[in-house]
């Protein structure tokens, strides 16, 4: 049995301790483990005691690189596992940090799928069939996807898509008009019967601004 003899500060820009025994440096840990399991000097430690701090350890780090990934944006749990074993974590690891953040609401597919489909028709809308390739490639199950995407109003979602295009399109030349405007529709993944009426419709509201 060993004993702690030292407890330091380490380097970097996660906070970590590292830990000396018998005035040998033994292991390092997160600064939440390290609490956690309230290692202070003068205590005890087994060889049991060592392999239970390390995989706290792993699983700690495991947890702290799935937060950060999840700080710039939410993520789907398949984008996160895939994340975490490109990292090099072990899956156990991986497995408890993915629950934790469940319990924690950080991780929920359904949510994410709203997400995805808000910031869509927000931003770039798309068909409901190009919406629902895109979440199947961030792992979002089938009966998710068709939850999610069973309230879309793709004739209102190709009309906003249009409207952003159309400003870019002469109003003046209408084989070029369509022929640019519905390219840029069926891209976005509308069929072409929907493709067709809202070029219509834009090419319609197009020429009468350009009279008033």
């Amino acid at each position: 049995m060993t004993k702690i003899t030292r407890m330091a500060a380490g380097r970097g820009r996660e906070k970590r301790v590292n830990v000396y025994l018998d005035g040998e440096f033994a292991l390092s840990l997160a600064a939440e483990v390290a609490l956690k399991e309230g290692l202070r000097i003068g205590r005890e430690i087994t060889g049991e005691d060592l392999r239970a701090l390390a995989d706290a350890d792993g699983y700690q780090r495991c947890l702290n690189a799935a937060r950060r990934f999840l700080a710039y944006r939410p993520r789907s749990e398949a984008e996160i596992r895939q994340r975490l074993q490109k990292r090099g974590f072990e899956a156990g690891h991986i497995a408890r940090a993915l629950a934790r953040l469940k319990e924690q609401g950080l991780v929920d597919d359904a949510a994410f799928a709203r997400y995805w489909l808000d910031n869509r028709e927000s931003f770039s809308p798309r068909s409901r069939r190009l919406t629902g390739m895109e979440l199947a490639r961030k792992g979002i199950s089938r009966d998710v996807i068709e939850a999610a995407v069973a309230g879309l109003d793709e004739g209102a979602s190709a009309y906003r898509a249009a409207l952003s295009q159309a400003r870019h399109l002469s109003p003046t030349d209408y084989e070029d008009f369509r022929q640019r405007l519905g390219a840029h529709l069926l891209r976005r993944g509308f069929g072409y019967d929907i493709v067709r009426e809202t070029v219509a419709r834009v090419w319609k509201e197009c020429g009468a601004a350009a009279k008033t």
